[in-house]
Order: C-alpha cells, then structure tokens, then sequence
C-alpha cells in the first residue's frame, strides 16, 4: 500500500467535495478499493498505485473542469465516471486551447505560426521554431509539452537554455550554482507557473519530472519518453546544438527555439543555430518553422521596434556591399 498526497489548487475544494460532501462520497464510491481522506485542499490517498494513478487522472480532470467553468454539476461527474471526458479536457478542445493553465486561463496558438508550430508537433519529432522576441515561441512550445505530459504522451518535462552571460560573468554573480544560474532559466520558470500550479509544479521539480537546467547540463544524457525544449538556441555553438540533438531518445519530442538577430556569442558566425538551419533543413522528421512580426503578442511598440531594427540591419548589409 502507498500513499500519495494531492493538492488542490486554484479551484473552491467545497465545489468539488459538493453540498454535504456529496460529491466526494460519490468518488469514493466509485474507488472502493482506496481510502481517501479530505481536507481542506488536500487530498491524501491509500491504496494500490495503479487504482491511486487512476484516482489522480480523475481528480486532475475535475480540476481542470473547474478551474474552467468553476462548477461541478452530478451530471458532469457521472460523465467523467463514465469516461466521457477520457483523455483530459486538454486533448482536443473546438475553441483551439493548447492547455486549461491556472484558474482556468485558456492557454491558445494564437497566431498563424503558433499554430503552425503546434501542428507540426503533432507530425514531427523535432520542431526548430525561429524568429523575433514576443512572438509566443517559447510559451507555446512549453504549452506543447505540459499537453503532452498531462495527455500522458511523455513522462517528463525537460527545459535547457545555453547560459550565455549577457553582459556579466556568472563568477561574479553572488550565490551558489543554481542562484547564478536561475536568472537565465527564469522565462521558463515563468511559463510553467502559467500552467501548472505552485505546489504540484514544486513536487515535479523535486522528483525530476519537470527539469529545468542549462544546456551544458545535458552531456551524456538520453532524454527519452520526454518533451523537451531547448529555447534561446542561437546562444549554443555547434557542438553544443549538436551534442543536444543527439541526447533525443526514441520516444522524445523535442522543440528548438531561437532568434538568430540576438546572438551573444563573443562571435555570432559560430551560433550552432544557424549551422543546425543549413544542414537539417531537408532532414524527413524535421520541421523548420519561421516566426515573424505578425506572430508578435507583447505591447504594440515591440512590433514596430522588431520592424524597425531589421531596416536598420538591412541597410548596414547593403553598405557592406
């Protein structure tokens, strides 16, 4: 017998426990087999692991229905008893949602490329997905891969950027490894905080199956039955790119981001990125996908800098000529 603790979060534990805790003593009645006990926003569980994984899909659906609509009908749950809802609420949704994130938030592919990225997922296993910032490139791979986790396609979650000091020298920054190093992982951090909530996505880092660590991390690893993203790619050299596209195990799905106008690198000839583009790009299973200023979903102004930046550049190589 194990015992697994569920939190529940972002939603009214009283909606999904129903009056007199009716609701909850339908649930239980449904898992005879597991003791349940419920407080407050927590759920403890007793039983055998595969009744108590069965549990946790269950519970996990109901949340995502509330954090939705935020109620709970008896109709509703016998649906879900019955399995009407089987596969999650985040498989297949007409409105086009990638993933329910916290409070409900509807998480979409908003754009042309957005959901062009998201289509070609679905057909290949490895995505490079290019172009300027603000335009959602980073957001809806990670949104990709928290579908697949929660639709069960993969075990794991994997996010790596190349930690390429921007203007500062990680020896000089003040804390041990993982406080010089969370700064650049930040972004990452940001978007699963959309999507999964705190304390579960907390648990998921504990146990490794959400990891999240720069890219010389990655050497010597396979990384398989796992979603993996390595975002600001532009920033790796060839043999890094090359050393994490060859960590891909059988049964990985892996996304590539990168804008090849932001190259810190002390020489940008080297970027692996732009060397990865050249050679893979008639590679059967790869999908190049190029992002561009009509992907851009920040302030307006980030548009018109995007735009205006790229004349600039345009002209400097026409005077180089």
């Amino acid at each position: 017998m194990i015992e697994q603790l569920i939190y529940l979060e972002g939603i009214d534990p009283a909606i999904l426990y129903g009056v007199n805790n009716n609701f909850l003593d339908k649930i239980k009645a449904f898992f005879p087999k597991l003791k349940i006990v419920a407080r407050g926003n927590e759920i403890r569980v007793f039983g055998d692991e595969e009744e108590i994984s069965r549990f946790d899909d269950l519970i996990h659906l109901l949340i995502e229905h509330l954090q939705r609509f935020n109620r709970l009908s008896e109709t509703d749950l016998d649906r879900f008893f019955t399995g009407e809802f089987a596969g999650g609420s985040v498989a297949v949704d007409p409105e086009g949602v990638l993933v329910y994130g916290n409070h409900g938030k509807m998480i979409s592919a908003r754009t042309v490329n957005q959901r062009k990225l998201a289509g070609e997922y679905i057909k290949n296993d490895l995505v490079f997905a290019i172009g300027p910032a603000g335009t959602g490139k980073t957001y809806t791979a990670i949104a990709l891969a928290v579908k697949a986790f929660k639709n069960k396609e993969v075990k794991k979650i994997i996010l790596t950027r190349p930690a390429v000091e921007a203007g500062e020298h990680l020896g000089f920054l003040p804390g041990d490894v993982k406080e010089k190093l969370d700064p650049y992982l930040q972004p990452l951090y940001d978007a699963l905080h959309d999507m999964i909530p705190v304390r579960r996505l907390k648990d998921y880092i504990t146990d490794g199956t959400v990891q999240i660590a720069p890219l010389a991390y990655m050497r010597g690893r396979t990384l398989d039955n796992a979603a993996v993203i390595l975002d600001e790619a532009q920033n790796s050299t060839t043999n890094q790119l090359k050393m994490f596209l060859t960590r891909m195990g059988k049964s990985a799905k892996f996304i590539v981001t990168g804008d090849i106008t932001q190259i810190d690198l002390p020489d940008r000839n080297k970027s692996g990125l732009i060397y990865a583009l050249k050679i893979l790009r008639d590679v059967r299973g790869i999908s190049i996908i190029h992002f561009d200023e009509r992907d851009i979903i920040r302030h307006r102004l980030v548009k018109l800098i995007v735009k205006a930046y790229e004349k600039d550049e345009a002209g400097e190589q026409k005077g180089d000529k």
